[in-house]
């Protein structure tokens, strides 16, 4: 597993990942697109949204790359009928290299996962073509609040605080204005960025907690503590669990020369 990455149980990802997929077609409906390009699916997850991306691109290709190893075999597996129009790859995006910079980068729900996004949007930067495109959302300041706050005390409670109590949150969530600035000082220009509201109520709260939000909190726990946590945040949130996701849209471009 590359370093500074969460591995995700991806099966279960994939089945619980509407929401995402729904606001992931909003990004790419801002994506201009003619179909022949080269585009970049920065943590491509389990290959749910990379499939919308490539019906844009019936003459082009994904080049798909995501952190997890779970996640690269699940989308490998499930878009193994578009052949090599998608290209599979396992990297931490803060160690991206490709061999050729591409026409466009697209990213959904992925760039809160990552701290430093000084170093992310150097990376995309350098991942880009001149006059390249970024379209990309992700978790933004003020984000799922409610959630934030019941892992907080979980994480302060006995079993658990020794492994998360004194660790930081795995997540970053940024405000528009830092992150337009960071994405100038990479280099980008035309750059827009900007808060957006959405509310999901999960059929399932505790599935969808222990899936979607706590990977990485798992991942720091004894396997004989992860499911005893998982149910001591369940029982923080307020049930039927409602959910106010706060979504940061970016969008960015490389200067044309």
């Amino acid at each position: 597993m590359p370093p500074g990455t969460t591995e995700w149980d991806a099966k279960a990802y994939d089945r619980l990942s509407a929401p995402q997929e729904e606001w992931a077609r909003d990004v790419l409906g801002r994506l201009p697109l003619e179909g022949g390009e080269t585009v970049l699916d920065a943590g491509c997850g389990s290959g749910r949204v990379t499939r919308m991306l490539a019906e844009r691109l019936p003459k082009g290709r994904v080049i798909a790359v995501d952190g997890s190893g779970s996640m690269v075999a699940q989308a490998r597996q499930s878009l193994s009928d578009l052949g090599d129009r998608v290209e599979l790859v396992h990297s931490d995006l803060l160690e991206l290299a490709l061999p050729e910079p591409l026409d466009a980068a697209f990213s959904n729900a992925v760039f809160h996962w990552v701290f430093d996004h000084e170093a992310l949007f150097r990376r995309l930067r350098a991942a880009l073509k001149p006059g390249g495109l970024l379209a990309a959302q992700c978790g933004g300041e003020g984000n799922v609040a409610n959630w934030v706050a019941a892992v907080k005390r979980a994480a302060e409670r006995q079993p658990f605080a020794p492994y998360l109590a004194d660790r930081p949150e795995p997540w970053h969530y940024a405000s528009p204005e830092e992150t337009e600035a960071r994405l100038v000082e990479a280099g980008f220009e035309d750059v827009s960025c900007w808060l957006e509201d959405r509310v999901v109520e999960p059929e399932d709260s505790r599935e969808y907690v222990a899936v979607v939000g706590l990977a990485a909190h798992r991942e720091r726990l004894p396997a004989g503590l992860r499911e005893p946590f998982t149910d001591a945040v369940d029982t923080e949130l307020p049930q039927p669990l409602v959910l106010r996701y706060v979504r940061l849209n970016i969008e960015a471009r490389v200067p044309a020369s």
